[in-house]
């Protein structure tokens, strides 16, 4: 497919988007179909999108990452959500089928609260909100904790208990703070401080942990929403998002193949892009 690159919006909020294909081909049975992440960029969404030649496809920078200007100010879901409807809205091909990850699945979560009007199908894939859980107020807490070593210690720090905190699989235990920091370099990263604190995902946390789904608003989407984790995720706790807001919703997790990445390649990492593909493509239907 063809891939165009747009901008909507000026300085800070300048948000850049690729439509894959022509919009010319959206239909009312096959939609553009959007792919998004938070704070992953739309580099990560390439495979997957390759896999819906027969329709368009949207993939986005969200605020912050990517080709979209750099800051260091705190982003919230809601105003990921707001970026996303102005994308939907500049297009002009309401409403859309769309796929939120990881981050992107809350954006999507809050999107479809605020702006239900904008899509058709909600496949929200393993989104890491904590308030649902029984042991939110740790997971919260660790998050903040994470979020003091950014702001003292800087990115290695940081992000060596991020990925340590990720690959934890089962409710996280009131003394998970009192174990030993992870050392950087068990993750290859340095654990020297270079003074800048502009990486996006830092800047989306705590808010996309904390964000609090409208659970009246997404019952209201009947099955038009889809919660989805992965079926090697385990009890890691992006997947028991997913499982515990399907739950307040009264309806079922749905299984995707693979787990948090399985939709796109990573070398070091297993996962599965055409079966991932295949069950989109099943629960979009």
């Amino acid at each position: 497919m063809t891939i165009t690159t747009h901008v909507v919006g000026e300085g800070d909020d300048a948000i850049t988007y690729d439509v894959h294909g022509d919009l010319a081909d959206a239909t009312a049975e096959r939609p553009a179909l959007f792919l998004f992440g938070a704070p992953m960029d739309a580099t990560g969404f390439q495979v997957l999108a390759a896999h819906f030649s027969d329709r368009p496809v949207v993939t986005y920078d969200p605020r912050g990452a990517g080709r979209n200007p750099v800051g260091t100010a705190d982003i919230t879901a809601e105003q990921h959500a707001e970026d996303l409807h102005r994308v939907i809205s500049a297009l002009g091909v309401g409403p859309v089928d769309a796929f939120g990850s990881s981050g992107g699945a809350v954006t999507l979560l809050a999107l479809a609260a605020a702006h239900p009007e904008d899509v058709r199908k909600v496949v929200a894939h393993e989104p890491p909100s904590a308030p649902e859980l029984p042991d939110a107020d740790t997971v919260l807490a660790v998050v903040a904790d994470m979020k003091r070593t950014y702001a003292e210690q800087g990115d290695g720090a940081a992000m060596a208990k991020f990925i340590g905190f990720v690959m934890f699989d089962g409710p996280v235990p009131d003394d998970y703070l009192d174990q030993p920091a992870p050392d950087p370099a068990m993750f290859g990263m340095s654990g020297d401080d270079d003074g800048s604190r502009t990486n996006p995902l830092m800047r989306n946390m705590p808010s996309i942990l904390a964000y609090r789904p409208d659970i009246a608003a997404l019952r209201a989407l009947g099955d038009r929403l889809v919660l989805a984790a992965g079926v090697e995720s385990g009890e890691t706790m992006a997947a028991r998002g997913a499982r515990a807001i399907a739950a307040a919703v009264g309806i079922p997790a749905t299984e995707f193949p693979s787990n948090h990445g399985g939709f796109t390649v990573q070398p070091g990492f297993p996962s599965d892009p055409d079966g991932f593909a295949a069950r989109l493509r099943d629960v979009l239907a």
